[in-house]
């Protein structure tokens, strides 16, 4: 039960913390901490209990749900699914880490206690519930509440533009959510579960008896048309939506389906429909407009949140769903979805390069670096797929260190302005330093795990079939643009003299631009290890990962 667990506990604890009284508001972040704290030693014990050889998932977790009888179309079946493999227990672990990371930052916060923990809390439970489950119409539900808490965050503890920030996210969101939902419905009346599909069809008398020969002969019938529609069982289990033999034949989304819509395939209008959901919350260009609006209202600890975890959720999406639901569309768009990828890592290079705000340069920098991951997955080769994850759990952590050493300063001094500062080094030689590691990290410094995720994307690009050289040539200029970006920002608010000109503004300068705390420092110095850590020994990451895309790769070597 230790999946049930992960996602339950916070759900337990948001319930807790909203039952309290307000008179006890100096407890709600002390459970909130236990919670996040639990939850890290949960991902520990699943990290521990996993099998790095097996490309399978594991640590599976099933119960009937909810089961329809639709008289002549079938019966259809929603179960209670969850499961992890090599793709999402990186991101579990990633989630735990930074979901801790954020209450520790939130200590700060000091207006609707009880609000802000309870949601924090139902936000960790859904972002947990996604990387975990199976069945995609629970997947789905826990992808669309996280819009919930994450409205009120941004909007109640946001800066002055808060409403509009988060209605933007809102809105955003909910248009990918919509098309995600269409497809879902869509393959829901497309594919059957072949194992209750063979009790029905009175292949065997129990699913315990079910065997991969009856399932190869109940799949033989389907596609010869042989079973009836009543005795179908459809379904929303991942494992069979992935499998093009569980798709019945006269189905609009089978693979070899002929119906065309606005001159397109309806199955590859479907496959768009779905990568933009999901490209939305990544995010991509040109559907990325609503990040640096949410990056720079919402406070720190959300801002680490949701750049930490929550876009990760969309490049998990590619993975999980749509290139594995899809993958003759992932093929057949090789090209043009990774141009969208290198048109991200440019296009967000040269925003974040213009940036006077040091918050919105990080939230452009975002949208650069989850380019890599559609490039990596776009390439459809072992390297591509294997940097892209590698991306997201580098990204989680680095994007998490770099909104909280923004955030350092602007509980300081309540400006971003990176033209309002100078000469920090002199003032702050610590946050000078645990600075200077995330920047370096972010742009791609060997030794860091900047380097490893991007190289190996990059990688992926070049040696891949889809691609042409120029695409992987165009993307390595976000490589430069990194550096540009992160390092102008660091000459001008680091090095030099302090703006000061009387010894009035010293002594305020230097009363207010203190050095790290003890709490800030416990944030940042583990996230520093960790992007050094996995960055000089890549295979922590690469051990977990290469068992499931190989085995998720093999449906592209077929074809």
């Amino acid at each position: 039960m230790l999946l049930t667990l992960l996602i339950f506990l916070p759900l337990l604890g948001a319930l807790l913390v909203a039952l309290l009284p307000e008179g006890q508001s100096s407890s709600f972040k002390w459970i909130a901490l236990g919670v996040t704290f639990v939850e890290l030693v949960l991902a520990a014990f699943i990290y521990l209990a996993f099998d790095t050889t097996v490309a399978d998932y594991q640590l599976l977790e099933q119960a009937d749900w909810i089961t329809l009888r639709l008289g002549s179309l079938g019966i259809v079946s929603i179960d209670y699914l969850l499961g992890i493999d090599g793709m999402s227990l990186p991101l579990v672990i990633l989630s735990a880490v930074v979901m801790l990371i954020g209450v520790i930052s939130s200590w700060n916060i000091t207006q609707k206690l009880k609000a802000y923990y309870a949601l924090y809390l139902l936000l960790t439970g859904t972002i947990m519930g996604c990387f975990v489950a199976l069945d995609f119409f629970l997947f789905f539900l826990f992808f669309e509440f996280m819009l919930l808490p994450m409205y009120f965050l941004i909007g109640l503890w946001g800066g002055p533009r808060r409403e509009y920030a988060s209605i933007k996210f809102f809105l955003y969101t909910l248009l990918g959510s919509l098309l995600i939902l269409l497809v879902m419905i869509g393959l829901s009346i497309s594919v059957i579960d072949p194992i209750s599909t063979a009790v029905q069809a009175g292949l065997v008398p129990d699913v315990s008896l079910v065997t991969s020969d009856v399932i190869r002969i109940l799949q033989e019938q389907l596609q010869s048309r042989q079973l009836e529609l009543s005795q179908v069982v459809h379904t929303f289990d991942m494992r069979y939506l992935a499998d093009g033999n569980n798709y019945l034949p006269t189905a609009f989304l089978h693979p070899g389906a002929d119906l065309v819509l606005f001159g397109m395939p309806v199955r590859m209008l479907a496959f768009w429909a779905i990568f933009l959901g999901f490209a939305i919350k990544l995010p991509i260009v040109p559907v990325h407009t609503w990040l640096p609006d949410a990056h720079v209202e919402a406070p720190t600890p959300v801002s680490v949140v949701l750049a930490g975890v929550l876009l990760k959720i969309g490049g998990y999406g590619f993975l999980r769903i749509v290139w594995n639901f899809f993958p003759d569309g992932g093929m057949v768009y090789a090209l043009p979805l990774a141009g969208l990828g290198a048109l991200s890592i440019v296009y967000g290079g040269l925003n974040a390069l213009a940036q006077n705000d040091v918050k919105k340069m990080i939230a452009y920098s975002s949208v650069s670096h989850m380019g890599f991951v559609l490039l990596g997955v776009a390439s459809l080769t072992g390297e591509g797929i294997n940097g892209a994850i590698y991306q997201m759990v580098s990204h989680g952590v680095l994007s998490a260190m770099l909104f909280l050493v923004v955030g350092v300063l602007y509980d300081r001094t309540h400006d971003r302005r990176i033209d309002s500062y100078r000469g920090l080094l002199h003032l702050m030689p610590q946050y000078t330093i645990l600075t200077a590691v995330a920047f370096f990290g972010s742009l791609g410094l060997p030794g860091f795990s900047g380097f490893v995720g991007e190289l190996f994307t990059l990688m992926g690009s070049f040696q891949s079939s889809y691609l042409p050289g120029w695409m992987t040539a165009v993307s390595t200029t976000g490589l430069l643009l990194a550096a540009a970006y992160f390092l102008w920002t660091l000459q001008r608010m680091f090095f030099g003299i302090t703006w000061v000109r009387t010894v009035e503004e010293r002594q305020f300068t230097t009363a207010v631009l203190t050095d790290l705390t003890v709490r800030e420092k416990l944030l940042l110095i583990p996230l520093g290890l960790m992007a050094l850590v996995i960055g000089l020994f890549p295979n922590v990451v690469f051990n977990l990962t290469n068992a499931s895309v190989g085995q998720w790769m093999l449906k592209f070597v077929a074809e």
